[in-house]
């Protein structure tokens, strides 16, 4: 796959037998990911800070999107951000000395509506302390900006009216009279001819306007606020005008178009072409703390033991791994089918997800140890060498596994099965780890709707956006600049290129999704995941049949697993309540299971059971 371009599907792939998912580079995960960079700070310093800074570690499987391009867009808007930062802070420096300190006093408030959020925090319910104390600093910060600002408005209207000629030899700032005007009252007519930034803010605090001394300074503030309010308002237009162009539904898929791409540095080249050369690639180099890092959270997985039995009166042939997994692979395949509509063109209009399945097969590898990140066996033959070793063994860091995928609501509910076989000493035993990522986070989502809302505003509205935001701009200027130098430092002096490899910390999609689905998409949850579990289970049964091997116990297993219970296989010396308000009592001494027994021979793990882990979220 060249950078450049993304491949389009032609019609004679998009057959009865299945269609192949959209791009990745060009899905609409990607898309909304890429927006979400240039709206949310903190989610675009992680991006970049995994990415780009921690070129060491290599990239997370990128499920349904281009991490690459998240990068991209990552770099691109930090660049125009910090360009934006540094003119506003500019303008907000240069306004405090021209208008003799009257910018300045609007900075005290602007920290405290910039800090208000924060110290409110992320949470929806936030405690009593924190609430309340963001409540009184928005509240005292709205208050100091309005009054401010009358008095600011007060002195540059009234102050022009004000006809105050000075005798001859007398200087404004000088209460002392010198007739000769030798400057013997130790000060001059020209340093004292202009008031100081103490003599305005006294006037200012006190209401004593009319005398005059401020008019001139306080145009000079009102002129350099409706500077930085129209460089506030022009940073959101860009955004506006970002998501109608390269980021629009209609453009983003043309991967040569969008200048994000053609972004400057030879690092960034680099990185770029690593990270598409390892995201999709099927051996996934893994760290030990997070295996599954980038598959989303864990959803209910499951695993069963069953001792291998021969049929009475059968031959039993033998029963390897890749036996069974040629067996399931084929009934997988099957839910691409759609069901019979009449016609070729009715099947070929079926939308359900499940047509665009993915199956494959991928091996897991531990980090540890690489020398260096381009190091890692991304070869064909590499994997094909791993491949034909971990399929047949129960390794524990190497691990083989059956992948199913299948991605909904334009790739931002994707649903991952990992399924292992594995056949030692006469037992077989089944793991299947389902992974679920939930959609794009609802920030980036309304991305399309805030930049439609902004653009068809009217310029009222605009300027009361841009002035709403004025006062905290220096604050997040000095945030945006001090983030930049920090991963420009670390960039510089962490020796991250030099570093031994490690695996992904996190996966920026993991990061940049939302912590709920909706019902819709929990349902389709489920029937995707049913659907795939029912046809591993069918393959595993057919192959065992097929071998000569009894399936009376798997039947009866996978039964019990499938309505979320736990199969007892021996009932003896136990007592079972079945129904509620049961009151049950052992009689016997308890025996405890010693070294070698089993309290439950052959049980499964319940699917309610299995604790599920919450994605990593940023801030959000």
């Amino acid at each position: 796959m060249t950078d450049s371009a993304v491949p389009r599907p032609s019609q004679a792939q998009d057959d009865l037998l299945g269609k192949p998912p959209v791009h990745p580079a060009a899905s609409e995960a990607s898309r909304l990911l890429c927006a979400g960079v240039h709206l949310h700070d903190g989610y675009r310093d992680a991006v970049i800070e995994q990415l780009y800074v921690q070129e060491q570690r290599i990239v997370a499987p990128s499920a349904g999107f281009d991490a690459a391009r998240v990068l991209a867009h990552a770099l691109h808007a930090r660049r125009a951000q910090l360009g934006w930062a540094a003119g506003i802070l500019a303008a907000w420096l240069l306004g405090a000395v021209l208008s003799r300190g009257i910018v300045a006093t609007l900075f005290f408030p602007g920290v405290l509506l910039a800090l208000a959020p924060w110290v409110r925090g992320p949470a929806g319910e936030p405690p009593v302390y924190r609430r309340v104390l963001a409540y009184l600093m928005r509240w005292y910060g709205r208050i100091s900006l309005v009054l401010i600002g009358l008095l600011v408005l007060g002195s540059a209207v009234f102050g022009l009216f004000e006809d105050d000629p000075e005798p001859d030899g007398y200087s404004g700032g000088s209460t002392s009279y010198d007739p000769y005007g030798t400057g013997s009252s130790g000060s001059d007519g020209f340093g004292d001819s202009l008031p100081d930034a103490s003599d305005v803010g006294v006037s200012l605090l006190t209401g004593s306007v009319s005398d005059g001394s401020g008019a001139g300074s306080a145009w000079v503030a009102l002129f350099f606020l409706a500077v930085i309010a129209s460089l506030v308002g022009l940073q959101r237009g860009q955004f506006a005008r970002l998501m109608t162009q390269e980021l629009s539904r209609k453009s983003f898929p043309d991967l040569a178009a969008d200048p994000a791409e053609r972004g400057p540095g030879e690092r960034f080249r680099r990185l770029q072409r690593r990270i598409r050369l390892e995201q999709h690639a099927p051996l996934i180099m893994y760290a030990e703390e997070n295996p599954f890092c980038g598959a989303g959270t864990p959803y209910r997985p499951w695993n069963l033991a069953v001792e291998l039995r021969p049929r009475e009166g059968a031959p039993t042939e033998p029963l390897d791994n890749a036996r069974i997994l040629r067996r399931i692979v084929p009934l997988l395949e099957a839910l691409r089918v759609p069901s019979p509509h009449g016609s070729s063109e009715g099947a070929a209009a079926v939308r359900d997800r499940l047509r665009e399945l993915v199956v494959d097969e991928c091996v897991f590898l531990p980090a540890a140890g690489l020398p260096r990140r381009s190091d890692a066996p991304y070869g064909p033959d590499a994997f094909e060498q791993h491949r034909g070793r971990a399929v047949e063994e129960g390794g524990e860091g190497r691990r083989h596994f059956l992948r199913i995928r299948v991605g909904g609501w334009s790739e931002q509910v994707v649903v991952t099965v990992f399924v292992r076989v594995h056949t030692q000493g006469g037992m077989l035993m089944l793991e299947v780890a389902p992974h679920v990522l939930k959609p794009v986070h609802t920030l980036f989502r309304d991305a399309d709707r805030a930049a439609h809302r902004h653009r068809n505003n009217n310029a009222f509205g605009k300027a009361v956006w841009a002035l709403t935001r004025t006062p905290a701009s220096a604050v997040h200027a000095l945030v945006v600049l001090g983030r930049g130098a920090a991963s420009a430092w670390k960039l510089l002096t962490a020796g991250n290129d030099g570093a031994l490899a490690e695996g992904p910390a996190f996966s920026v999609r993991e990061l940049g999704a939302d912590d709920e689905a909706s019902l819709f998409q929990d349902m389709d949850v489920d029937r995707y995941l049913k659907s795939i579990e029912d046809r591993v289970n069918g393959g595993v049964q057919l192959a065992l049949r097929e071998a000569g091997y009894e399936t009376d116990e798997f039947e009866q297993k996978i039964v019990h697993i499938g309505a979320g219970g736990v199969f007892i296989e021996s009932a003896k010396d136990s007592a079972i309540g079945i129904g509620d308000h049961n009151d049950i009592r052992r009689s016997g001494p308890a025996a405890p299971a010693g070294p070698g027994k089993k309290n439950s021979p052959g049980s499964g793990r319940s699917p309610g059971a299995a604790p599920e882990r919450k994605p990593r979220t940023g801030e959000k």
